[in-house]
């Protein structure tokens, strides 16, 4: 079957599918399924735009909402995860995946799905160390720490994974996997992107959770976003034992979408050809999550998860063939994803603007009805629960504070320093930030700026759009200097196509400078996004 991979898409929906229609009418195919790796923007209203990471000027209502209205439905199946720019109120809503409109499913902050037997999985977010090991604990209203905390790779989701002993055949990051560039044309990538040298030289760009879960799943292909550049390698896995097959995996980074003649990649995958057309649960990932459940934890404190180091009394949560049995008993063999998506909020209306629309905590129905067919926790439901009694404590302490202060004559005084801890910083050189001009700003403004209601004019031309073969042979690391032509030859063919005429907006990085009043973007940010007097000439 063939399968569509697309970059950041960041809202563009319509100007996405129409050029999946448009490739699909000229090259004569059909495609079977789409999949997004992160930054899909999911927004559905004023409220959604304050939940995402970006200051007020960039936050654009896009075209999702008309896909979530009903006005239009997605040509071909969707399968996206999150990124670092998404409307994280509404995901939060889907924990261990769902519907977010009629044909377009998210998995979850981690989850894996089957297509036609093709088995399909996924780690929503970024890496951030300072917040690795922390629970899911962020709900909206949001503040400017948690606002982006949200979207951080947690480490239960990497354990869940890890429990995985079936194979994978395809698998999504947003942020690449630490080290991969070693496994590709590495001279070619700084050639492109000279910004990236000192983290590549010093082994930091990208994700050491990525990097894990590519050393234990070894999937046939890993997806991945967020630098804004294709790159593609190949990387061969060492066997555990004498018994285990040699296994590769195909790596490609896509770039963003439209108009870069790199945002997409279409590449035909061995699918059973009995199955049907419908999205499906997998077996071994629902037992796991049940065998997992008693992990969730909806808390700021870090924790470790389980190891063999003499501290736990288990530390292998993997499932035996006789979990997986049982949980197709459960489903009766029928593993097929209820269509049950279910609109949860308003959706934006252009002629009735609400700009003061406030995000709310929602529990989304789908999520009720997975969790309750699995006996699984609804992290929503619970973080829920701890927040009204800790406004059950609240409301204790401060009436036992009022007594104090009746006897004494006056209650403690507060520290002076901020104890709260959940948005120290770190470095992270792979969490690329739009321009931060505004940073700061109160998240209760946004500034709303909906796309037009006619779809874009194409030019004659058309993007340049690759198609993969079945094996994607890349130059190792001692031969970096080879060149594209050397590429092409590998076994990289090119459909030619021309590029569009439209251009998205652009995001644009800051100016680096002295004064300590204001933000400094890394240089590496500046060049990724171009500014807007570059964008006007192009």
């Amino acid at each position: 079957m063939k399968v569509a991979v697309v970059g950041c898409c960041h809202g563009a929906l319509d100007k996405m599918y129409e050029t999946l229609e448009l490739l699909q009418r000229r090259h004569n195919v059909r495609l079977d399924l789409l999949l997004c790796c992160g930054d899909f923007q999911a927004v559905r209203n004023e409220a959604d735009l304050r939940c995402m990471a970006v200051p007020a000027k960039y936050r654009h209502m896009q075209t999702f909402y008309r896909y979530y209205s009903g006005e239009k439905k997605a040509p071909v199946l969707t399968v996206f995860i999150g990124g670092n720019h998404e409307a994280s109120n509404h995901l939060q809503e889907l924990p261990y995946g769902g519907w977010v409109a009629p044909n377009i499913y998210y998995l979850g902050y981690a989850g894996v799905v089957r297509f036609r037997g093709v088995r399909i999985g996924g780690i929503s977010g970024i890496f951030k160390s300072h917040d690795y090991r922390k629970g899911h604990f962020e709900c909206p209203p949001y503040n400017q720490q948690t606002v982006r905390s949200a979207y951080h790779v947690r480490n239960i989701e990497v354990f869940k994974l890890k429990q995985l002993k079936r194979p994978i055949d395809i698998f999504m990051s947003h942020d690449w996997p630490r080290s991969i560039y070693h496994y590709g044309n590495k001279n070619q990538l700084l050639k492109m992107k000279s910004f990236f040298r000192q983290e590549v030289e010093s082994n930091t760009l990208g994700s050491p959770a990525a990097s894990e879960l590519l050393q234990h799943l070894k999937p046939t292909y890993w997806f991945s976003a967020h630098l804004h550049v294709k790159f593609a390698a190949f990387m061969q896995h060492q066997a555990n034992s004498k018994e285990e097959l040699p296994k590769a995996t195909k790596f490609l980074a896509l770039d963003k979408c439209l108009p870069h003649r790199d945002f997409l990649q279409i590449i035909d995958v061995e699918h059973d050809p009995s199955a049907g057309d419908s999205l499906e649960y997998d077996a071994e990932w629902i037992a796991v999550l049940k065998a997992t459940n008693s992990l969730v934890n909806v808390t700021q404190s870090s924790w470790n998860m389980p190891e063999k180091n003499g501290l736990h009394a288990k530390w292998d949560y993997s499932v035996t063939d006789e979990a997986i049995k049982e949980v197709l008993e459960e489903l009766n063999h029928n593993l097929k994803i209820p269509c049950n998506f279910t609109m949860t909020a308003a959706c934006y209306d252009p002629s009735k603007p609400q700009k003061h629309l406030e995000p709310v905590h929602t529990i989304n129905p789908q999520t009720t009805e997975f969790c309750a067919q699995f006996g699984l926790t609804d992290i929503n439901g619970r973080i829920q629960q701890a927040k009204e009694e800790g406004s059950a404590r609240s409301e204790h302490e401060e009436e036992e504070e009022e007594e104090e202060m009746d006897s004494t004559g006056s209650a403690e005084e507060p520290s002076e320093y901020n104890t709260d801890n959940s948005g120290l910083s770190s470095i992270n050189p792979d969490e690329i930030m739009l321009d931060e001009e505004g940073g700061d700003e109160d998240l209760s403004t946004c500034s709303v700026d909906p796309s037009p209601d006619h779809p874009p004019d194409f030019s004659a031309s058309f993007s340049d759009i690759r198609i993969m073969p079945d094996s994607m042979a890349v130059s190792s690391d001692d031969a970096m200097d080879s060149t594209n032509e050397e590429l092409e030859k590998s076994g990289l063919s090119k459909v030619e196509e021309k590029s569009l005429s439209e251009r998205p907006l652009k995001r644009i990085g800051g100016s680096e400078n002295g004064n300590s009043g204001v933000k400094k973007i890394k240089r590496r940010n500046q060049a990724i996004y171009a500014t807007e007097d570059e964008d006007k000439t192009e």
